[in-house]
């Protein structure tokens, strides 16, 4: 399908925008509140589905991530006319404190510079106030990504969404993560795990393609895993910054992961993280992050 060479008036690319977005976005409830010329005010609900510690209520950072980046989305093509698709290059998340559990998160996406085929954004997610962030991102999208135009094309308006629900399983890896569930992950034999594809995890739907949040999410939760599986660890590492690559389009089909520590100290883990499909020596995307470690009880807390 070639791309709409159409420019959209302000008003109504506002409205396409909130009307258009990713299926993830719709699925997750993401709103936009207001907006301006590259600006998106964003709000998500809370929901137990987007926890990712059951015994402390907090979301999972993922959740986070996936926000930011459909946010900060929203502020990219509210900064151009409505004709282009846009994809995400990169996305740096810093983690500054958890969200507090039954509170929506709300975010404030800035795209401060556009070029001819790269827009800058940053944003910031937050719950009651925006001096006092949840977290921090910066992030570099590509304009013209491909010949779809998700704003333009009506067959946006029609399509099913589907639901993000959590299957129960008590005795599995992520029994106390119900956002891993939703996403369906699963653990190989070989210490590898697999997001398989499903319409909950879609992006662009014309394509269709995997939403970059959720190649986020996947990657840090793969990271969490590995991380206390090799050090075999049972507190869950507190994220403090993530950065995504995207080196490929994540196609319709299951996306597998690893993760190798870089570097561990008293306190902090290095990490990098690399998803593939069906090549393993062609990543769709790599992150690099760090972790830190909880302290154990009884254990030296410096």
């Amino acid at each position: 399908m070639p791309t709409s060479s159409i420019t959209l008036p302000f008003e109504e690319l506002a409205e396409a925008v909130k009307g258009r977005r990713s299926d993830y976005g719709h699925i997750s409830g993401l709103q936009l509140d207001r907006f301006a010329p590259g600006e998106a005010w964003s709000s998500l609900p809370y929901r137990p589905v987007f926890v990712g510690d059951t015994e402390t209520g907090v979301l999972h950072g993922g959740v986070v991530t996936a926000m930011l980046d459909e946010s900060c989305g929203m502020a990219v093509q509210l900064a151009l006319d409505g004709t282009s698709a846009i994809a995400t290059l990169d996305l740096r998340i810093d983690y500054q404190k958890p969200a507090t559990p039954g509170l929506a998160i709300k975010a404030h996406s800035v795209c401060y510079r556009t070029t001819r085929s790269i827009a800058f954004v940053r944003s910031t997610a937050y719950q009651e106030s925006e001096d006092d962030p949840v977290a921090t991102a910066t992030g570099c999208f590509m304009i013209g990504a491909n010949r779809t135009n998700m704003l333009a094309d009506r067959r946006m308006d029609s399509r099913s969404i589907p639901t993000l629900e959590a299957a129960d399983d008590p005795d599995g890896p992520f029994a106390n993560s119900p956002f891993a569930r939703a996403l369906g992950i699963r653990v190989n034999d070989d210490g590898t795990l697999t997001m398989p594809f499903s319409p909950r995890i879609i992006g662009n739907p014309i394509l269709p393609a995997i939403h970059g949040g959720m190649t986020g999410a996947f990657l840090e939760t793969t990271a969490i895993f590995g991380v206390r599986r090799e050090l075999g660890i049972a507190a869950l590492p507190k994220p403090i910054g993530l950065t995504v690559n995207y080196l490929r389009s994540g196609r319709a089909l299951d996306t597998m992961a690893n993760v190798s520590i870089v570097k561990q100290g008293r306190r902090i883990v290095a990490f990098e993280a690399w998803a593939w499909q069906d090549d393993a020596a062609k990543p769709i995307a790599s992150a690099f992050g760090h972790f830190m470690l909880r302290p154990t009880p009884g254990g030296d807390e410096e």
